[in-house]
């Protein structure tokens, strides 16, 4: 009874060590808190987060992305009313300012 209440333990404890191995991929970051203060950001590499204690609250992408705006009315110099598209280009450089600093970054773009 014992050995089986044992290895079920074991298993049990490295299931729980290899979910917690994090593999952050070329051109993103990770905003990792802990216990629900921002703790560190994770740059692209293998990292460990604490069990129970440690989340990743956001995946950043750093790679360029497009936001393509309604057209908008536009008045010129000569008093012509003219339709302009709006397409914005922006790269993500600092990923706890875009975390933590706007409550919609995109929106306020």
């Amino acid at each position: 009874m014992w050995p089986y209440i044992i290895a079920g333990l074991v298993v049990l404890f490295l299931i729980i060590l290899i979910a917690n191995i994090k593999i952050v991929p070329q051109a993103n970051a990770f905003v990792v808190e802990r216990l629900g203060a921002y703790s560190a950001t994770w740059e692209t590499g293998l990292h460990w987060k604490i069990p129970f204690i440690e989340k990743i609250s956001r995946k950043v992408s750093r790679k360029e992305q497009v936001i393509d705006f309604p057209p908008q009315p536009v008045i010129t110099k000569d008093n012509v009313t003219m339709q302009i598209d709006t397409v914005v280009y922006f790269q993500i450089t600092d990923p706890k300012l875009y975390t933590y600093g706007v409550e919609r970054p995109v929106s306020s773009i």
